[in-house]
C-alpha cells in the first residue's frame, strides 16, 4: 500500500448526535480508557491534523446533504491513535477524524463514506476503526490464543458473507437478520466504521482475521 499524504478516520470512539470534523491542527493523544498497564498511558501519537482538509470534507459532506460542523480542539482518542501507532509509528502522516453519530445507523455512515471516497484518488487513505465483535462483558480474558467462542464466529462469518456478496440491505439490517447480533454488538457503535470504510472504498478482500480473549474480534478488512 502505498503511503498516503493524509488520513481520514471514523473511530467507534467519538460518538456525536450529529457530523463533526476534526479542525485542530496538532490534536492530543488523549487516553480515553482506564486499567491499564502505565506504559500504554505514556504512549504519544503527535501526528497533525490538516485544517485544509478537514474543510474539503465538510464541503463534500454537505454538498451531499449531510450537514456538518468543526471541531478544532478534539484530541485523537484511542481508536485512532493505538492502530496508527502500528501502522505508522512515526506519527508523520496528518490525520483528520470524523465522528460518529452512532444513534443514526449503520445507513448514515455508508453515506458518509460515499461523499468521501473521492479522496482516495487525491492520496487519503480512508479508515474505520471499531471491532467486528465487542462484547466485553462475554470475554475470557484468560483464553488460549485459538479459542473462539462459537457465536461471535458465526456473527463475523455472517458479516463476511453479506461483505461478499454486497447485500447492502442486509448488512444496514444486521440487527435483526445476523445470527447472535445484539450478544456480538449490545450496542452499534463499534461495528459503524466497518459501514464508513465499506460505503468509501470498492473490492472487498480481507487482510486478517482473529480472535483474542475468546470473543474480541480483530479483523481487518480491505476494500479497493
Amino acid at each position: 500500500m502505498p503511503r498516503p499524504r493524509a488520513i481520514v478516520m471514523v473511530s467507534a470512539h467519538w460518538e456525536s448526535h450529529e457530523l463533526i470534523v476534526n479542525g485542530n491542527p496538532q490534536p492530543e493523544t488523549w487516553h480515553d480508557f482506564g486499567g491499564f498497564a502505565a506504559e500504554l498511558f505514556a504512549m504519544q501519537y503527535p501526528a497533525p491534523g490538516l485544517p485544509e482538509l478537514t474543510r474539503t470534507i465538510v464541503e463534500l459532506l454537505t454538498a451531499n446533504g449531510l450537514p456538518a460542523r468543526i471541531d478544532s480542539r478534539r484530541p485523537f482518542d484511542h481508536g485512532v491513535w493505538v492502530p496508527l501507532s502500528l501502522m505508522y509509528p512515526q506519527a508523520d502522516i496528518p490525520v483528520v477524524q470524523v465522528s460518529l453519530p452512532s444513534r443514526q445507523g449503520p445507513a448514515l455512515q455508508t453515506q458518509v463514506g460515499r461523499a468521501l471516497a473521492g479522496l482516495r484518488e487525491q492520496g487519503v487513505l480512508v479508515i474505520g476503526s471499531g471491532s467486528i465483535t465487542h462484547n466485553l462483558y462475554d470475554l475470557d480474558w484468560s483464553a488460549a490464543p485459538d479459542r473462539v467462542e462459537p457465536w461471535a464466529a458465526e456473527f463475523r462469518d455472517w458479516i463476511i458473507d453479506k461483505l461478499q456478496s454486497n447485500d447492502e440491505a442486509a448488512l444496514h439490517h444486521y440487527r435483526t437478520q445476523a445470527p447472535h447480533a445484539v450478544r456480538a454488538h449490545p450496542s452499534d457503535e463499534h461495528l459503524l466504521p466497518l459501514y464508513f470504510a465499506r460505503g468509501a472504498g470498492g473490492a472487498f478482500s480481507i487482510a486478517y482475521q482473529g480472535f483474542t480473549m475468546g470473543a474480541l474480534g480483530m479483523d481487518i478488512y480491505r476494500f479497493d
